[in-house]
């Protein structure tokens, strides 16, 4: 394991947040291209619908990461109630920092953009396992058994 990278961001509300906030729990880091489209609104309401699940394994926060504005963020999370962090990251260093901003290819364009990656960092702040490229759709299910791996 490696340590996990530090950020300093505004979630949905302007509250800043840092990797210190989340000291002695398990953090799911998930990165997401867009607010409000349809994998990512599939994506999040998976993680708001699994919510309890994950915070029931142990000591477990949820936070999304992408590169929209703090006010579409507060928009998203109103319009799915979405009970969870949301991170603005419009520079996206936090999303290059984590390795999930790269080229991609969508309708035969190529760009650099955020990648659906997501990390598990340990209450101790290591990084415990790295998703490239997940599915919107089963994810969360990915995530909660791999927790109750880590955390046997």
């Amino acid at each position: 394991m490696k340590p996990a990278l530090d950020f300093s961001l505004p979630d949905q509300n302007g509250d800043i947040h840092t990797l210190k906030d989340y000291a002695g729990k398990w953090l799911v880091l998930y990165f997401y291209p867009k607010d409000d489209t349809p994998g990512c609104t599939t994506e999040a309401c998976n993680f708001r619908d699994g919510r309890e699940l994950i915070a029931a394994l142990k000591n477990t926060d949820v936070v999304g990461v992408s590169k929209d504005t703090i006010a579409a963020h507060h928009r998203f999370a109103e319009k799915y109630n979405l009970h969870f962090t949301l991170l603005s990251d419009p520079e996206h260093m936090t999303i290059e920092a984590y390795g999930a901003w790269k080229p991609k290819k969508f309708m035969g364009r190529e760009f650099v953009g955020t990648h659906r990656n997501t990390v598990i960092i340990t209450p101790d702040g290591q990084i415990a396992k790295v998703f490239e490229g997940v599915d919107p759709k089963t994810h969360v299910g990915e995530i909660i058994e791999t927790l109750k791996q880590l955390q046997a």
